[in-house]
């Protein structure tokens, strides 16, 4: 753990000081050089990333695919999602206007007395080690992810939001950032909040995240593969996943004759949660993915990425209350 640490801090520090420094000074950042090396930290991240996606999980899809692709457009169009995201072109809108705000409100509960602990220091000697502590902030955050995840199903406003999410009638390795750029904004002031509250070192949070992102990637995948009956309950395939996402399963539970907001296996990571919960579905099968009025009522959820944005604010004005217009 350490050794891989430190080969990407000197990584880091290599493209920061060749690459992102010089342009920092460039475009008049020379006063945010902090952030600017944190940023390269999460470009190197996703770089590291999208070289796995095209090199392990793209041959993964040709060897056994679920269906064939006939659809490349809306696959591109997710394309651009993922570079948006992993190219840290998202992240700049995070350090730039959302964190100074999230630091200044951390930085006042502080002089109010409410001050950070470290999660591992609850068990002393246990959790000592790095990779111990990686290990229990891992699955805290999945357990975090689980309800989020949630809340996207069952809240309506919320759900007006995540469906872009699930409107990909071709999923592949590249659909995991295919969501809506507000419902991303609010997961990762989420994630951000929780990170200060429980004390994950820097370190530790980056590498969550690009582990946590990375089996999503392999979650969506086109691909044909399932872990047997004891490793669907240890970890999520994309057996597993791929049922989340099939038309009126993954998004829809039942209420006595009617069928609301809910679904089945919400897990990002661990089965888990799903099994203790009650929203785990372990079918051996693999659906078409969509959602049920967009493939039995025609309802348009976009084709391009800024009529998906679009669409989705409107559907979320529409949950609110403030349009009655579909």
């Amino acid at each position: 753990m350490d050794t891989l640490i430190d080969l990407f801090a000197n990584a880091q520090a290599a493209l920061y000081e060749s690459v992102m420094q010089p342009i920092a000074f460039a475009v008049g950042l020379g006063n945010r050089l902090e952030d600017v090396f944190d940023g390269t930290g999460w470009l190197l991240v996703g770089l590291i990333q999208i070289a796995i996606m095209v090199a392990v999980i793209g041959p993964l899809q040709r060897w056994r695919p679920v269906e064939a692709v006939t659809d490349t457009r809306a696959v591109y169009t997710d394309v651009i999602y993922t570079l948006i995201h992993r190219l840290g072109l998202f992240r700049v809108v995070l350090f730039l206007l959302v964190e100074p705000v999230l630091d200044t409100l951390l930085g006042e509960l502080r002089v109010q007395g409410v001050g950070t602990f470290h999660l591992e220091d609850l068990w002393p000697g246990v959790t000592d080690g790095p990779l111990t502590s990686f290990v229990l902030y891992l699955v805290v955050f999945d357990f975090v992810n689980y309800w989020l995840h949630r809340a996207q199903h069952q809240w309506s406003w919320w759900w007006a939001l995540h469906a872009l999410h699930h409107s990909q009638r071709q999923m592949t390795q590249w659909t995991d950032n295919r969501n809506h750029l507000l419902d991303d904004l609010m997961g990762a002031v989420i994630w951000v909040c929780i990170a200060q509250l429980i004390g994950i070192a820097p370190t530790q949070f980056v590498a969550v995240v690009a582990i946590t992102q990375l089996f999503e990637n392999f979650q969506h995948a086109n691909l044909r593969l399932s872990f047997g009956a004891l490793g669907e309950r240890l970890w999520v395939s994309p057996r597993f996943h791929r049922l989340h996402h099939a038309v009126g399963l993954g998004h829809e539970s039942s209420q006595g004759v009617k069928t609301v907001l809910g679904g089945h296996n919400f897990g990002v990571l661990l089965p888990w949660w799903d099994v203790l919960f009650g929203t785990a579905n372990f079918d051996v099968r693999f659906e078409s993915t969509g959602i049920r009025d967009q493939v039995e009522q025609g309802v348009d959820y976009g084709e391009g990425f800024w009529s998906q944005q679009r669409l989705g604010i409107k559907r979320l004005m529409q949950a609110l209350g403030f349009s009655s217009a579909r």
